[in-house]
């Protein structure tokens, strides 16, 4: 082979082992970011095109070298959780090599089917959406107490929801929504765990009018599809309450947000639950850096565990979970060294937790409250529990199913 002809067979090779958008690029940014990066969503700009994502091809290479992006904060091994963003490394090195060769297009015919999203919902078209009956009047400025609205379900009967979705109505003033769901009088279910930690009424039990948790959206989190077999049940007569945390944008604006319900075709196999446990009796000490506040529960039933929400605000900054098993054995089941506030996550297991009863879940949060952590509003005062972001809040929801009487599961550990 001649000089030549040896130039022209590297160059070719080099060509065809550059990444293209078209081939290669695009199904990476499908799989795992046009969900948020999609006009009218939660990011800031449009990936779904070479056209949207070309002036962005530098800084993707840099969020990706910081691990900022796709955002993910927990460390346990790829597999663990059903929702794990992160990309894998082969699909890292597609991004950078595409990058560092000058982002080409590549061949139109190589580019995949464009995602479609149901009108902005990600869980599909929903067979109902419930809405506030009247926008709220967002300020255009100062602080806003939490607002609560009442919807009433009109539910004729009990109905079982497959997946739920909420959506704020005008995203840049909602900062995040509860939607609760309580029961006409006499119908509540007892959660089967008992508090160990002193704490406020547990979301769901006879203390709390507002009835269990039953969906969220905040920055980060996603709507919620529910395995095959389990399904979330609203009864008849439910009356839903959105909890709403409004921030002021500078520009007066009228918000109406709503929740969207896609009904199971058949009753499942086991009912999907939610509910959540607290300790809400801590203080965090001026320019205390580390700060540790825990909570206990302790359940009273066998139950798999499906989703654990962990939740603090801008002084969070680490949290650690572990199962206690009756048999005294202990398992670490999530760990998130490094939580952000601006980022909230349902870290869904893919294989659910089998919690036998008499087994503790315990959750360790620490807190940084010095003047070393840059979204501290004010190191110097002291930190109590709160509703507003400058409080502070140590909050786990949870996910999970009920076993069967006399089903039993195997003793501890993943299935």
């Amino acid at each position: 082979m001649n000089v030549r002809l040896a130039l022209i067979f590297i160059a070719g090779t080099a060509a065809a082992q550059t990444p293209t958008f078209t081939k290669d690029v695009a199904p990476i940014l499908n799989k795992n970011c046009v969900i948020c990066h999609r006009t009218g969503d939660i990011a800031p700009m449009s990936l779904m095109s070479y056209e949207q994502a070309r002036p962005w091809a530098k800084a993707i290479k840099a969020q990706i070298a910081t691990g900022k992006m796709p955002p993910w904060h927990a460390t346990e091994p790829r597999g663990t959780f059903s929702n794990d963003r992160r990309l894998t490394d082969q699909e890292k090195e597609t991004l950078v090599a595409w990058v560092d060769h000058g982002a080409p297009k590549g061949d139109p015919k190589d580019l995949p089917p464009v995602p479609t999203f149901a009108a902005g919902w990600e869980i599909g078209k929903p067979d109902v959406v419930l809405s506030m009956e009247k926008a709220y009047a967002v300020p255009a400025s100062g602080t806003i107490h939490y607002q609560y609205f009442q919807i009433p379900t009109n539910f004729t009967e009990d109905k079982w929801i497959q997946a739920i979705e909420v959506r704020p109505g005008v995203r840049s003033v909602v900062h995040h929504i509860l939607v609760f769901c309580h029961e006409p009088e006499g119908t509540q279910a007892q959660p089967p765990f008992v508090s160990v930690v002193p704490k406020l009424p547990v979301a769901g039990s006879s203390g709390d009018k507002r009835g269990p948790l039953i969906a969220t959206t905040a920055p980060g989190t996603n709507g919620m599809t529910f395995p095959e077999g389990t399904a979330l049940r609203i009864k008849t007569g439910s009356m839903l309450t959105f909890h709403i945390h409004y921030t002021a944008n500078g520009t007066p604006t009228d918000d109406t947000s709503s929740v969207g319900l896609i009904f199971a075709k058949q009753p499942p196999q086991q009912e999907m639950r939610t509910s959540a446990f607290m300790n809400p009796m801590f203080t965090l000490p001026p320019g205390d850096p580390d700060k540790e506040v825990d909570s206990v529960i302790e359940f009273t039933q066998d139950i798999h565990v499906y989703a654990i929400f962990p939740h603090t605000h801008v002084r969070g900054k680490d949290w650690s979970y572990q199962v206690v098993y009756p048999d005294g054995r202990k398992e670490q089941v999530l760990s998130v060294p490094h939580y952000d506030f601006n980022w909230q996550t349902y870290y869904t297991f893919a294989k659910p937790l089998t919690v036998p009863k008499g087994s503790r879940l315990e959750a360790i949060a620490h807190y940084d409250n010095s003047e070393n952590n840059p979204s501290n509003p004010d190191p110097k005062v002291a930190v109590h529990w709160g509703e507003q972001t400058w409080q502070e809040m140590q909050y786990t929801g949870l996910t999970f199913t009920v076993d069967e009487k006399g089903a039993g599961p195997s003793p501890g550990g993943r299935q």
